[in-house]
């Protein structure tokens, strides 16, 4: 299907044009206001005029093909008004009615109906039960809702699956978009088409999702690799954090990777900026695509007219994980020179308001602060009315028009301390010059932060292709801790092991393992938490003692549970200790194997301090999740404690995610828990492969 008919037509028809409140009418209003009236045509078969725009009785009835119909009526007209549009030579629609799959059975039904229709006229739709959409390059406007009549041209393309969602970005005064999209069911034309369509579309400069599921993980994937090439900024406000219901796991890694943190480690790999709300969505998607150019490090600086704002601004800041570098000496000593004896130079910056009424000295001061190596994004502190009274606001708009001109420049947002309506003519010209105007600190920090990371992205350091495991699975089975180590044991470090089937195996088994210490261990398939079972015998230091050890294991194990399946006991090289860290998969249904890392041993469920990433894993990301941890400053070797070998277990992430993706097709879950971590090297103590 060509989704170009859909969104760039030609020419469009409003099929239910109307006068009376609803979607018809307000579909007309905006068409009228927005398209020119050589672009449209309104059809109706009970009105001679609409709005005084003259009606068709029918699609037949027109005078020229159209590309786009949208339909305003009811459901039970939608299906055939599908098949006259397409004789007439339409080649996509909009379809605003609901009551398909949205609610009930039979609504399924007609939507699969609907869907079967679409394909054999090689028909795509919005919808149904969508809000339509606004296209500002192209001065196409076939939506649902009426707001506020106001040029809303700009670079971001907005896909929605709420109408109300859209709706609301259109009442807002600051985003400019190319494409709002308010999908609906998206049952033919779906979320994953209009993403590949804005990633490539050079009109958009950043991509804005209101994601509620993704239905074709391939397509999705797909489209995320293509922004990452292109460098264009993927901003998603994905819901379901919340996510109830979800089935208790067998495995530490089972319970603490749920699909929420699957989507936040497909985010992390793919440079995607995942917001919480929709405030940050369009906040961080304007100013990304108002900006000229991206800062090149980390180094923020805020310039402001008080001390007030400057607390503020150090404060907030390091609540949102920022902070800000010191001044060269050589800039703190010619802005020492510029401003008032009382000014104290320090990062973030009280100019005080003395300079606020002097444009030259206000340029020299801000130029200054922008040339200092440590600084690469700018912070300008000032509130803007809509109604300028202040004449200041002139200076510091002019100030910061002559730098941002410069090529030297580093970028520069404008930071306000309270939300306040706007100045149009300021903030469109500010706009023009990549300077975009930020919400107060609560946001604007968010913001920041969220550019900064999208700058520092690097998809040379990441591993993009995904492993995506087939849909045929089979039967959920844990197997044994020793088959699950032989087949981890050319992966990673597992000391020497064997089982024993016999008391007298067990003792021979110590033996010829060439053990000095040993631990002995259940070996059952149905016996997971082999501690709480009493099935764990440590320090184990003679074949006699291996043996007694088997003995009370098996004792252990069938009071335990007297219908577990026991296939005899583990003898394994008890390992000197290191600290206790966990690797896991958990193998997603859409994407595939992700890797779990993090303090291990029985602290893992307490503390929860651990990082997830897709598989595979390159070097780098499986350095990041490490150091990602709170409690790598364990690991980098804290009060006097020595360094751990974090190069190791970055490693042993990398081979388990390769691991993990050679058996995408068949395993549930993995936990290596606990991994002891040393100085030189590692060793996996314990391990459990689930298939499934």
């Amino acid at each position: 299907m060509d989704i170009k008919k859909l969104l760039k037509p030609n020419k469009i028809a409003v099929v239910g044009a109307s006068e009376k409140p609803g979607f018809g009418s307000d579909t007309c209003r905006n068409v009228m206001k927005y398209m020119s009236p050589d672009k449209y045509y309104f059809i109706s078969p009970t009105r001679e005029s609409v709005f005084g725009v003259p009606c068709f009785k029918s699609m037949a009835d027109l005078p020229e093909q159209v590309d786009l119909m949208v339909i305003c009526t009811p459901k039970s007209t939608v299906s055939g008004l599908l098949e006259e549009g397409a004789a007439a030579g339409a080649r996509a629609a909009v379809v605003f009615a609901s009551g398909y799959g949205e609610v009930d059975a039979q609504g399924k039904e007609d939507e699969k109906d609907l869907i079967t229709l679409c394909r054999k006229l090689d028909m795509p739709i919005m919808g149904p039960n969508c809000g339509g959409y606004i296209n500002t390059v192209d001065k196409v406007f076939p939506f649902a809702f009426v707001s506020e009549d106001r040029d809303r041209t700009g670079g971001i393309g907005l896909v929605s699956q709420s109408g109300q969602f859209v709706l609301s970005m259109m009442d807002s005064p600051v985003p400019g978009f190319s494409y709002g999209i308010s999908s609906g069911n998206s049952k033919v034309v779906t979320m994953e088409d209009y993403l590949e369509f804005l990633v490539e579309d050079p009109d958009t400069r950043v991509v804005a999702l209101y994601l509620e599921g993704v239905n074709d993980p391939k397509r999705f994937i797909g489209a995320l690799k293509r922004a990452t090439e292109l460098r264009k900024p993927v901003v998603v406000h994905k819901v379901g954090r919340s996510e109830k219901g979800q089935l208790v796991a067998a495995s530490h890694t089972g319970s603490m990777a749920g699909a929420d943190r699957v989507y936040d480690a497909l985010f992390e790999k793919f440079g995607v900026i995942r917001v919480d709300d929709l405030q940050e969505l369009m906040s961080t998607a304007q100013a990304l695509a108002v900006l000229k150019k991206l800062p090149k490090g980390n180094g923020l600086t805020s310039a402001n007219l008080s001390g007030g704002e400057t607390g503020i601004s150090a404060d907030i800041a390091h609540l949102n994980g920022l902070e800000y570098p010191d001044y060269d000496p050589v800039t703190v000593e010619k802005l020492t020179t510029m401003l008032p004896s009382y000014a104290h130079v320090s990062n973030p910056l009280d100019m005080t308001a003395t300079l606020a009424y002097n444009e030259e000295a206000l340029t020299e001061a801000y130029g200054t602060i922008m040339k200092d190596p440590n600084v690469d994004l700018m912070l300008v502190g000032f509130t803007l009315l809509e109604n300028v009274v202040d004449p200041c606001v002139d200076y510091i708009a002019h100030a910061v028009e002559r730098l941002a001109k410069e090529e030297w420049s580093v970028p520069v947002m404008i930071l306000p301390y309270m939300e306040n309506t706007r100045n149009p003519e300021y903030a469109k010209r500010l706009a023009d010059l990549g300077v975009p105007i930020l919400p107060p600190p609560a946001y604007a920090f968010k913001i920041v932060k969220n550019i900064l990371k999208f700058a520092a992205y690097d998809a040379a350091q990441k591993d993009l292709e995904l492993c995506f495991p087939k849909k045929e699975r089979p039967a959920r089975e844990a197997m044994t801790e020793i088959a699950s180590k032989k087949m981890l044991q050319d992966r990673i470090p597992c000391g020497r092991f064997g089982v024993a089937a016999s008391r007298e195996e067990a003792g021979r088994l110590f033996e010829s393992l060439g053990l000095e210490k040993a631990v002995v261990k259940v070996e059952s398939p149905d016996i997971l938490h082999k501690s709480d079972a009493g099935c764990v015998k440590l320090n184990i230091r003679s074949p006699k003692e291996a043996e007694e050890a088997f003995d009370a294991i098996f004792s252990n194990a069938k009071a335990y549970d007297a219908n577990a399946r026991i296939e005899g006991v583990q003898v394994c090289e008890m390992m000197k200790p290191g600290t206790e860290l966990i690797i896991g998969v958990k193998n997603d249904p859409q994407f595939g194997p992700c890797v779990l890392c993090g303090l291990g041993g029985i602290y893992v469920e307490v503390f929860k301090d651990t990082a997830l990433g897709l598989a595979p894993l390159s070097s780098a990301e499986a350095m990041d999740m490490i150091d990602s941890l709170k409690s790598v400053r364990l690991l980098n070797g804290y009060r006097g404690q020595p360094a751990l070998d974090k190069k190791a277990f970055a490693d042993a992430l990398v081979e388990i995610s390769r691991f993990a993706c050679a058996h995408a097709d068949d395993m549930a879950e993995l936990d290596i828990n606990p991994v002891f971590l040393y100085e030189e090297g590692l060793c996996a103590v314990d391990a459990l492969y689930i298939r499934g």
